[in-house]
């Protein structure tokens, strides 16, 4: 073999081996920043512009399908032709591609079609010479997602390899639409679990209190028809006056208890103590705090859920309790970390809770949703005390 064969064989092998190390590395770029974001329209674009870069375009565009109604529309587009870009209307419904992916004829690497666009094909003037595209269809577990579109003036025959390629583009993206559909999923169930707790923190807490407003000036409103002496009268709203402002705290512990940051950048340690004090200060309670390991690093997510349990639990005492002192016992360790909240009032039986009461249902539907359990130790005469416990690993 004469070395000019030999020069053009080491050559063409180079020339494979850079092309390969691009399609890797563009491949790890996309499979980077995918698992980076579980944000459904930043994963689009991303995938569009590095999908673009290695075959060397400008023009792409994602079709997803509702999971409803299964109808499609544009999720993600990248310089879309002033044709198309100026009118909106275009870029709606169906078309050539998508019907043809709906009817199952897109599927795996051998059917990465490149066809005449039908929203292009009768254009003249603002389509900047687009004439054809790809087609990537994504799936997943068999279920149809969608289908990528790259534009070109002019396609080339698709190697094997670049099939290849393209398929495994798509299985990358239909893993990332799927994993950001689960997770906005899971979100949506938090925040209807999350609505629901406080619905019964509010019916328990507001509802009922302000029902007793009502009964209080009710009896008030009678004392006068009857003609009562005035002191009877202003004893009568004297008591729905200081249920009113009891009702008012309870509303604004409330809001409190809805801030983005109820820590306040304390660890859960600093705020359960700066708790106890300021419930101290009120005089109602006399509480003492104690943490053991309080400076073990805890997920924000289960520091402000068991902040908020132990703030629910001083409430109850606070309301229902008839209480002088209670105690928080803070502990934390590798596997665990556990909150106790006794204190000495006049306790109750908890197996039979008074119709309408959801304080102590809330407090355990929030420990539920740590990954954790809500035990209650309580008598009649004998105090209340309250222990959430959550392992470590179902916090993050």
């Amino acid at each position: 073999m004469g070395e000019g064969t030999k020069g053009t064989i080491r050559s063409a092998r180079a020339g494979e081996l850079r092309r390969r190390h691009r399609e890797l590395s563009i491949l790890n770029a996309i499979a980077s920043a995918l698992n980076g974001s579980v944000e459904l329209p930043e994963a689009l674009r991303t995938t569009l512009a590095h999908v673009a870069e290695l075959l060397d375009l400008r023009t792409g565009w994602i079709w997803l399908l509702d999971e409803e109604s299964e109808q499609p529309f544009l999720a993600a587009a990248q310089n879309l032709p002033p044709a198309l870009a100026r009118n909106p209307q275009r870029m709606e419904g169906w078309c050539y591609c998508l019907e043809t992916y709906s009817a199952g004829d897109l599927s795996g690497a051998a059917n990465v079609n490149v066809v005449t666009c039908s929203r292009l094909k009768s254009l003249v003037d603002g389509t900047d010479g687009l004439r054809y595209h790809a087609s990537i269809p994504l799936y997943a577990h068999g279920r149809r997602l969608g289908v990528m579109n790259l534009a070109s003036p002019d396609w080339r025959e698709l190697a094997p390899e670049d099939l290849r390629l393209l398929h495994t583009i798509g299985d990358l993206l239909s893993i990332a639409i799927e994993r950001a559909r689960l997770y906005a999923r899971r979100a949506q169930i938090g925040a209807v679990e999350e609505r629901n707790r406080l619905a019964r923190e509010i019916h328990d807490t507001l509802a009922q209190g302000l029902a007793a407003v009502a009964l209080r000036l009710e009896a008030a409103d009678a004392l006068l028809e009857a003609g009562a002496e005035a002191e009877q009268v202003r004893q009568a709203v004297g008591a729905a006056l200081a249920l009113t402002r009891t009702n008012l705290e309870e509303a604004r512990r409330s809001v409190l208890d809805l801030r983005a940051a109820p820590l306040e950048g304390r660890t859960l340690a600093q705020a359960l103590a700066v708790l106890a004090r300021e419930w101290s200060v009120r005089g109602q309670l006399r509480i003492t705090f104690t943490a053991v390991g309080g400076t073990w690093p805890l997920s924000s997510r289960l520091e402000v859920g068991v902040y908020r349990i132990a703030r629910e639990a001083l409430a109850n005492i606070a309301q229902h309790a008839a209480a002088s002192r209670a105690r928080i016992t803070l502990a934390m360790s590798p596997g665990e970390v556990r909150c106790d909240i006794a204190d000495n009032g006049r306790g109750f039986d908890p197996d039979n809770l008074p119709e309408g009461h959801f304080g102590l249902l809330g407090m355990r539907e929030r420990a539920r949703l740590m990954g954790g359990h809500l035990a209650v130790q309580a008598s009649p005469g004998r105090g209340t005390r309250v222990v959430v416990a959550v392992p470590l690993e179902m916090s993050a």
